[in-house]
């Protein structure tokens, strides 16, 4: 972009469109809004965001609770939209944030840099895992109270029923 001024002539970077900051989590049971961290793991919370963007996560379900409850593409018969998994663990990289009620962190093996579509928001404190097995990398937190109780009740309804459906993961 150019500007003219008086006897100027001023040229302006191009605007980029602003990083996604935020997961909109459509459930049976409610909306969860994740606040991305690019502070703590920039490559991760784009590659969450981009397969979220690219419809990964669509009629999912999160289907884990006991400290944590985990959604993916584990077992959902859908292949990664991304065609790679994460590079990286990002756990040590940046700033470090634990594993603490309300985080969200990608799953992964027992080998740190192997992460995928998989992840979970803690339903406690879990500082255990900011070390376990390299560390789970937190990408993003639970942002409002509306949207915890919506994390505690899906928590209770995987419990009973094994599953709780995700209609879709948007990203604002």
């Amino acid at each position: 972009l150019l500007r003219r001024l008086p006897g100027l002539l001023i040229s302006s970077p191009p605007l980029q469109p602003a990083a996604p900051m935020a997961l909109n989590i459509s459930t049976e049971l409610g909306v969860i809004r994740l606040r991305l961290r690019p502070d703590a793991a920039p490559e991760t919370a784009s590659y969450i965001s981009r397969a979220a963007a690219a419809g990964a996560y669509d009629g999912t379900s999160f289907y884990r609770s006991d400290f944590v409850i985990q959604c993916g593409l584990h077992g959902s018969g859908k292949p990664n939209p991304l065609g790679v998994d994460l590079k990286v663990n990002e756990t040590a990289l940046h700033q470090r944030v634990s594993n603490a009620r309300g985080t969200a962190a990608v799953a992964h093996w027992d080998v740190p840099d192997c992460g995928n579509t998989e992840f979970f928001i803690n339903l406690g404190a879990n500082s255990h895992l900011d070390a376990a097995y390299g560390g789970y990398c937190v990408f993003a937190c639970v942002e409002d109270d509306a949207s915890f109780a919506v994390v505690d009740q899906i928590a209770e309804a995987v419990t009973q029923r094994s599953k709780v459906a995700i209609q879709s993961i948007t990203v604002s």
